[in-house]
């Protein structure tokens, strides 16, 4: 981030550490009321917040729900429109960090990441869209890394858990040991109905009607670095495939998690020791340094799984509607007039209910093959030998994972600014892999666990 003294700020203007923009959303409100947790508690960097989004009355609002059942604290509420450049420029010139809760972001979010840009200020978002994310580094990376803006998206459930789930296996191949592939399977559990967040849907929903904007993108740009992993990549395996270790029916998951990681990945390969810090002593270059050299590459995928073959029934059905009504201006329409339809229950235009919220969770299991010795690689050995499954568990993903992530990657930012990078537009696991952020998940809800560590037959 720029220092303070040089942002383009009137002296009678307040500073916040963290400005929430779109406070007052689905997902905006669960933030709120996550930042009001830290807001001024010992030990915490943050001690100041503000509000931004449209409609004050509807802040108000969100701050009354996020508060309760304790008076709303007096936060200022700011107003700012994605639509006006200047509003946004106005509100980064107010505040450390901007936290992005405005989607779909491929709609709504380039302004935001503009101003921020522009003015040297700190910005991290929820998005899980490939294209927008992808669009923001082609666009924005250089500028960022001029005016010392660090820019990162996919700073909730997409793509931390996946993220730093990788690395955390990755981490338990201790030497000769190496991975050579690793599955993430994604299980949503809850003893009553699973109702996912309509945004998500939405952003899915453009996302495949824009997937060919999205490859001319990559098309577009220089290739980037691919790691060098062990051993010949996984066989493509069956569509659907039953996971005895884990007892899951599992079919592939386009999610944005897997192209992060990637991105997470050639970064590392450009830069083996992870890209220096804004002002890192002697001490952090070498925990720095030390870190990813524990970091293994592994060819990555994420599955849905479920316990029965009818989940995967259901999630497939849907999948087929999103790819016939997708393709067209009016089965879009339809698509996102009526989500409830079309994704059998799924999803609604209202979200679920705060019972829905407190009874949902979420189990992430990483499923690694690779071998127990890398000399076996140079012995014509190809088939892995060993097994090494973890897990990542935590709350609801869309309302209660996300903003757990997310304030604990902006209290990271607020607090350890000189050890992360200068500037530029980065994935999660390339910021904050080195930090303490798998720590303080854990301590927030999200656990990290070793399950297995098995020979298998080859």
């Amino acid at each position: 981030m720029a220092d303070p003294d040089q942002h383009p700020q009137s002296p009678d203007l307040p500073r916040y550490d963290i400005v929430i923009l779109g406070a007052s959303g689905f997902t905006g409100k669960y933030v709120v009321r996550e930042a009001l947790k830290f807001l001024n508690t010992p030990s915490s960097p943050l001690k100041s917040l503000a509000l931004a989004g449209r409609n004050s009355t509807k802040l108000a609002e969100a701050l009354k729900w996020a508060a309760h059942p304790n008076s709303p604290p007096p936060i200022p509420i700011l107003t700012a429109e994605t639509s006006d450049a200047a509003s946004l420029r106005r509100l980064c010139a107010q505040t450390r960090l901007v936290l992005n809760c405005v989607g779909p972001f491929r709609l709504y979010g380039e302004p935001v990441v503009a101003a921020c840009v522009e003015t040297g200020t700190d910005y991290l978002d929820i998005s899980g869209e490939p294209e927008f994310m992808e669009r923001m580094e082609a666009k924005f990376h250089d500028k960022a890394v001029e005016t010392a803006s660090l820019a990162v998206s996919a700073c909730g459930f997409d793509s931390v858990p996946a993220e730093i789930g990788l690395l955390f296996n990755s981490r338990q191949w201790t030497g000769p040991a190496v991975p050579n592939r690793v599955e993430a399977y994604l299980s949503l559990e809850s003893d009553k109905k699973i109702v996912g967040n309509f945004g998500t849907y939405e952003s899915a929903v453009l996302g495949f009607a824009n997937a060919q904007k999205l490859m001319e993108l990559r098309r577009s740009r220089p290739k980037r670095a691919r790691p060098v992993i062990p051993g010949p990549p996984p066989p493509k395996g069956p569509t659907i495939e039953h996971q005895k270790e884990i007892n899951l029916w599992a079919v592939r998951l386009p999610s944005a998690d897997s192209i992060v990681v990637r991105r997470t990945l050639a970064t590392l390969t450009e830069n083996p020791g992870g890209l220096p810090g804004k002002n890192e002593s002697p001490e952090q270059i070498q925990k720095r340094e030390a870190f990813w050299s524990t970091v293994k590459p592994a060819y990555f995928g994420v599955k849905i799984g479920f316990k029965s073959l009818l989940g995967i029934f259901r999630i497939m059905t849907v999948g087929i509607f999103i790819g016939i009504f997708g393709r067209l201006a009016f089965g879009r329409w339809l698509l996102l007039k009526f989500p409830s339809f079309f994704t059998l229950g799924w999803f609604r235009k209202k979200g679920p209910s705060e019972e829905e919220v407190r009874r949902a969770s979420f189990k992430m299991w990483f499923v690694g093959h690779g071998f127990s010795d890398s000399s076996l690689l140079s012995q014509g050995k190809s088939k892995p030998d060993m097994e090494i499954v973890t897990r990542v568990m935590g709350p609801e993903i869309g309302y209660l994972t996300t903003p757990i992530i997310l304030l604990q990657c902006a209290l990271i930012v607020l607090s350890q600014r000189e050890n992360l990078p200068k500037g530029g537009v980065f994935t999660p696991g390339i910021v904050f892999g080195p930090t303490y952020l798998q720590e303080r998940l854990q301590e927030n809800g999200v656990s990290f666990d070793l399950v297995s560590k098995n020979a298998i037959s080859t």
